[in-house]
């Protein structure tokens, strides 16, 4: 498996499945100049270029071609924490994108605010040189105490409209979403204050019945963080923020498709319920490629068994050791088609954070990011722009 970054120079890949806006064209190509999707087509149409990759040749026969992974919602891999500064970020990102995820969201776990402020600003900083990071997660600390997971209980607070514009102003416009519990007081007031500076506003870690959560999304809430987890679940007569958010059309629901925190028939269903309209997220912690053991999820102490990360206190799940290829994977194995699967990596992400314009699909003027995998599914090549 290799990973290719270059702004310069022509890219033609031929004879591949291309997997794109839920959409499969067989024997296609794609042709890439200066970073940018030039032209596509099928057969043999591709002209000459500095590098040609025939996907068969290197793939296999059934060789797919989708857009570059997006993750909007993960805190590390290879052993480093997203929290942890710039040599971390770069560590993890390094593991994140040889499993196909060409760009992603910083996602922060709860912290004091002024920690969160330097964070987010550091970040900033940080997409100036790293084009591979699309901005930062706030996943704290407006949360509900009772529905904390791998969160410092102690650390949560009210989103007092002070508090939040200075996260915001630290980020320097570069915050794509923060997670908030809407019933806390003040909550849906910063739903709108967030919404209004630019950044998506997510209903997560949350207490919210169906009502608060339809409250939250006419605010202005257009995300739901991790689907089913640190929530309340369906009930025949309580149907909670989950079917709230499924039944309205501006909100994408995240999903953690590793089997662990979502039962197969549970991430069948979200597809199923929200068609377009899921985005496959990591939420992977430091353990993602890297061995069981204990590791530091923000201020909570965590041990990662079998591949499971649980909160040494609580016994919470504390995020996963998820990548991106696998999602895909076990998403399929749940049912999914393979063009929403890879919607769900895609497109979606990149829409839920207003990137859609430039990332999220093999188009002609969007960024030339592309994985290509076997028949198998599994990643072979990956390029960013």
């Amino acid at each position: 498996m290799s990973v290719h970054t270059a702004a310069t120079g022509s890219l033609v890949i031929h004879s591949a499945r291309i997997v794109d806006r839920g959409e499969i064209v067989e024997d296609a190509w794609v042709r890439i100049d200066d970073g940018l999707v030039s032209a596509r087509g099928t057969g043999a149409g591709w002209t000459a270029a500095d590098e040609v990759v025939d996907a068969v040749a290197v793939a296999g026969p059934g060789a797919v071609l989708t857009p570059g992974f997006i993750d909007i919602h993960g805190h590390g891999g290879a052993g480093a924490s997203f929290d942890d500064g710039v040599d971390a970020i770069r560590a993890a990102r390094a593991l994140h994108r040889a499993h196909g995820t060409t760009r992603a969201v910083v996602s922060l776990v709860t912290a004091p605010l002024d920690s969160l402020a330097r964070s987010v600003a550091t970040i900033a900083d940080l997409m100036q040189t790293d084009a591979d990071i699309l901005g930062s997660h706030l996943e704290g600390p407006f949360l509900d105490p009772e529905h904390h997971g791998a969160h410092e209980p102690s650390l949560l607070r009210e989103p007092r409209a002070d508090d939040v514009a200075r996260l915001l102003e630290a980020g320097r416009g570069t915050i794509r979403q923060v997670t908030i519990a809407p019933e806390l007081p003040g909550g849906l007031d910063a739903i709108r204050q967030i919404v209004a500076a630019g950044a998506a506003a997510a209903v997560g870690h949350t207490n919210a019945d169906a009502a608060m959560s339809v409250a939250a999304f006419e605010a202005g809430a257009s995300i739901l963080t991790h689907a089913f987890n640190a929530m309340p679940g369906i009930h025949h007569r309580a149907p909670g923020p989950v079917l709230a958010a499924a039944a309205d059309h501006r909100v994408v629901l995240e999903a953690i498709a590793d089997n662990v925190h979502l039962d197969p028939h549970v991430i069948k269903l979200v597809f199923d319920s929200a068609p377009g309209r899921v985005a496959l997220i990591t939420d992977a912690m430091a353990a993602a490629g890297s061995a069981d053991g204990h590791y530091d999820l923000g201020a909570v102490s965590v041990t990662v068994e079998d591949g499971i990360a649980r909160a040494d206190d609580t016994g919470s799940i504390a995020g996963s050791t998820l990548t991106q290829d696998v999602a895909l994977r076990r998403a399929i194995d749940a049912g999914a088609s393979l063009g929403e699967a890879v919607r769900a990596l895609t497109e979606t992400p990149a829409r839920a954070i207003g990137c859609d314009g430039e990332h999220g699909s093999l188009t002609v003027g969007r960024r030339g990011d592309g994985v290509l995998l076997d028949a198998r599914l599994r990643v072979e090549r990956v390029w960013v722009g």
